[in-house]
């Protein structure tokens, strides 16, 4: 494994990142971040700011697994996400499902059971939001995350896969740490 990076990259997935943070695709994330850490932060911006960096933190552990897993299987990444088999798959669940909220059908989710890690205090299940909103969202960031990961199965670099994404996802959470931090003063603000 080789080591060796450029910084500089470093810095263009950050600001990628930032310039990703203003299409519609991240939109839906900013009143999540806001309801959701805004509601547990309790009024504090200090508490914002941490619940902000862990839920983001989650949305960078997601994007760095997916550059794990393009830096390990190389071509193969670009292979299997440009066959046929795979639109054909994709489109399929997404027809699937599309039909379900048609109400054509109904699939039977199970029963989620409540975790003693996920109370209000904890940490855990802001970071868990974040993992979800992670792949929430990347579909919508397809263009540049492939592009991305295209990138990355070539150089086959684990450690640069991970944290070039890390920094591309700390680009991106950059207003959602903004929004969680300051929804803090917007919960004690005088109806």
């Amino acid at each position: 494994m080789n080591l060796s990076c450029n910084p500089i990259d470093y810095l263009i997935a950050f600001l990628g990142g930032v310039l990703i943070s203003f299409t519609p695709c991240v939109y839906p994330l900013i009143p999540v971040s806001i309801g959701y850490i805004g509601v547990k932060s309790s009024g504090s911006k200090f508490q914002g700011l941490i619940l902000s960096l862990i839920y983001v933190t989650g949305i960078a552990v997601t994007y760095s697994a997916l550059g794990l897993l393009a830096s390990l299987t190389g071509t193969l990444f670009g292979r299997v996400s440009s066959s046929p088999l795979t639109y054909i798959f994709a489109g399929s669940v997404i027809v699937v499902f599309g039909l379900s909220m048609l109400d054509l059908f109904i699939i039977p989710l199970p029963n989620i059971i409540k975790l003693p890690g996920l109370k209000k205090e904890n940490y855990l299940s802001t970071f868990i939001l974040g993992l979800s909103s992670g792949l929430i969202v990347s579909p919508c960031l397809s263009p540049v995350l492939g592009s991305i990961l295209v990138y990355l199965a070539t150089k086959k670099n684990l450690l640069y896969g991970a944290t070039l994404l890390f920094s591309f996802a700390y680009g991106m959470g950059l207003v959602l740490v903004l929004a969680g931090t300051f929804s803090a003063v917007l919960v004690n603000l005088p109806e």
